[in-house]
C-alpha cells in the first residue's frame, strides 16, 4: 500500500562550483590555457584583462569614463545587487604575485612526420604498378607502434577484398610484405621478435660472429630467450672468442625498430611549478604563462545596473530573459575566476607543503638519497584538506628545479624502517637495489635471496618477495636472463 509522507534527510552533494574547482585542479597547465579560452569563448561576461574589448566598450556604454577598480578583498561578502547598486564594476582578478621580469616558460612545438610518411616516402622510391602499392600501402597501415606487422596474411587479403572489392592471393600481400621488409629501418614490418633481428642480421656483412648470430637467431631462438647459452654454445660447436662475438651482436640489435623510425612529434613538458634555491632558502612560484589575469566584463555590469534599477512590472518578457541570461552569464564568470583562484592557491599550498617535508632534497642538489618518506595524507594533513584533493594537484603537475624537471609525484613514496631505527625512503632502496645489479658479475648474476642478504648488511631489513617487487619496479629481470658471457 503506498502512502505519502514528509521525511527530512541531510544529503551530502557537491555544488557547480565545486564541480568546477575538482575539474580544473586536476588538469595540467598545458591544458589551462585551453580551458580558459574555451570559457572566454562561451561566457561573454568573461573577458581577460587588458584586451582591446575592456579598454574600449561598445554600444551604448562607450563613452562612459572608466570608474577605479574595486577592491575584491575588501567586498568579497558583498551580494550581487550590492555590487550593482554601488554602480562599481564586478571585478575579480586571478591574483598572484606575479613579476614582470619573470622568465616566461613557452611550450615549443615540435614538428615532424611519422613512421608511416617516412615508409610510404621509401616506397615511393620503388618501381610499383598500382596492385603492389595498395597492397604495400594497407601493410604499411598495420604496423604497429614499436614497427612489428602482427595482423595475419589472411586479413590483409580480407580487408582488401571486403573494403575495396579488390581480390589478391595471399602469396602476393607476402611478396609485397617482404618488399616492405627491405625499407628502412632494419627489422621493420616484422612478425616477431625472431624475424626481426633475422631481418636484422641479414643487412650485416658476412663474418663468422654474423654467421653464427644467424644460425643462434635462426635455429636456437627458444633457447637463447632463456639464456641457455652453454647449451646453445655446445650445439653450434663455437669457441668462446666467437660466441662471444656473435652473442655481443644480437645482444646489440634493435627489438623495437619503429622506435627509431618515429620520427612525429615530441612530448614537451610544460612545469607547474618554478622552484629555485637562494641562499639557502627554497623559493617557489607558480608557472603564471596560462593563467591570464581574468574579470567580469564591464558592459555587462553596467547593462545589468541598468536593468536592474528598471521597473521589473513593466518589463517585457524579452527583457526579462535578457536580465536573466545576463546574471547567470556574471554569475558563471565569478564562479570561473574563483575556481582558478581557489586552483592556484591550492597548487601552491601543496607545493609548499612538499617542499617542507622535502627541503633536504631541494637544498643538497637533488640527491634522491635525501628524499623522505611521504604520503598523500601527510601532505593532506599539513594543508588541511581531503587526500583526494592532494591526489588531483599531484596528478600530471611538474615542477621544474635547477637540476632538472620532475613530476610531482616522484617525491611521494612509502617508508621502511632501518635496522638504526632511521626510516628511509623506498625510493632510496630502489637506488641502492639498482646499484648492486649494476656492479653485479655478468657471469654469476646476484639472485634475489643474495640482494637481500646485500641489502640487510647495508642496514636494509626487507623480506625477499619485497626485494622482487622492487626489482620488478625497476623492470630489471629475473638473474638468470641477466646472465651474459
Amino acid at each position: 500500500m503506498l502512502k505519502q509522507g514528509l521525511h527530512q534527510k541531510l544529503l551530502q552533494k557537491l555544488s557547480p562550483q565545486q564541480i568546477q574547482f575538482i575539474k580544473l585542479l586536476q588538469i595540467p597547465t598545458t591544458a589551462l590555457e585551453a580551458r580558459i579560452q574555451e570559457e572566454l569563448e562561451e561566457n561573454p561576461a568573461l573577458m581577460e584583462a587588458g584586451t582591446l574589448a575592456e579598454e574600449q566598450p561598445e554600444g551604448p556604454y562607450a563613452d562612459e569614463p572608466t570608474e577605479a577598480e574595486p577592491d575584491y578583498e575588501q567586498n568579497k561578502d558583498l551580494s550581487l545587487d550590492e555590487y550593482v547598486n554601488q554602480q562599481e564594476d564586478y571585478a575579480y582578478k586571478t591574483r598572484q604575485a606575479t613579476d614582470p621580469n619573470e622568465e616566461r616558460y613557452e611550450t615549443p612545438m615540435v614538428q615532424g612526420y611519422s613512421m608511416y610518411d617516412e615508409l610510404r616516402r621509401q616506397l615511393s622510391m620503388k618501381v610499383l604498378d598500382d596492385h603492389a602499392w595498395m597492397i604495400a600501402e594497407q601493410i604499411i597501415g598495420n604496423i604497429d607502434e614499436d614497427g612489428y606487422f602482427r595482423r595475419p596474411i589472411a586479413s590483409i587479403t580480407d580487408d582488401l577484398a571486403f573494403r575495396y572489392s579488390y581480390t589478391v592471393q595471399d602469396a602476393e600481400v607476402e611478396a609485397v610484405l617482404h618488399l616492405v621488409q627491405t625499407l628502412d629501418p632494419p627489422g621493420i614490418a616484422a612478425r616477431d621478435l625472431q624475424e626481426c633481428l633475422s631481418l636484422q642480421l641479414q643487412r650485416r656483412p658476412s663474418s663468422p660472429e654474423v654467421v653464427l648470430a644467424r644460425s643462434i637467431v635462426d635455429t636456437y631462438f627458444d633457447e637463447f630467450t632463456k639464456k641457455h647459452l652453454d647449451k646453445i654454445q655446445e650445439r653450434t660447436g663455437a669457441g668462446s672468442a666467437l660466441f662471444k662475438e656473435a652473442y655481443t651482436l644480437i645482444t646489440r640489435l634493435n627489438p623495437k625498430p619503429g622506435g627509431t623510425a618515429a620520427v612525429g612529434i615530441s612530448q614537451i613538458i610544460t612545469p607547474d611549478y618554478i622552484v629555485r634555491v637562494v641562499d639557502g632558502e627554497v623559493d617557489v612560484k607558480l608557472n603564471q604563462k596560462n593563467a591570464p589575469e581574468l574579470r567580469v566584463n564591464r558592459r555587462y555590469i553596467r547593462m545589468l545596473g541598468d536593468m536592474d534599477r528598471a521597473d521589473k512590472k513593466k518589463m517585457s518578457t524579452a527583457d526579462k530573459e535578457t536580465l536573466s541570461f545576463v546574471k547567470q552569464k556574471i554569475e558563471a564568470a565569478h564562479w570561473f575566476i574563483e575556481a582558478i583562484q581557489q586552483r592556484q592557491l591550492t597548487l601552491l599550498r601543496t607545493m609548499v607543503a612538499i617542499i617542507d617535508k622535502q627541503r633536504e632534497f631541494f637544498v643538497n642538489e637533488d640527491d634522491e638519497g635525501c628524499l623522505r618518506p611521504m604520503i598523500l595524507k601527510d601532505i593532506a594533513d599539513e594543508i588541511g584538506m581531503d587526500i583526494s584533493t592532494v591526489s588531483r594537484v599531484a596528478s600530471s603537475k611538474y615542477v621544474q628545479t635547477e637540476y632538472g624537471i620532475y613530476p610531482l609525484k616522484f617525491f611521494f613514496s612509502e617508508g621502511v624502517t632501518t635496522q638504526s631505527g632511521d626510516e628511509v625512503s623506498t625510493r632510496e632502496i630502489k637506488k641502492v637495489l639498482q646499484a648492486l645489479i649494476d656492479e653485479e658479475d655478468r657471469l654469476k648474476p646476484l639472485s634475489d635471496d643474495r640482494l637481500t642478504e646485500m641489502l640487510a648488511e647495508k642496514g636494509y631489513d626487507i623480506a625477499r618477495r619485497t626485494v622482487a617487487k622492487y626489482r620488478e619496479q625497476l623492470n630489471i629481470p629475473v638473474a638468470r636472463l641477466r646472465k651474459s658471457l
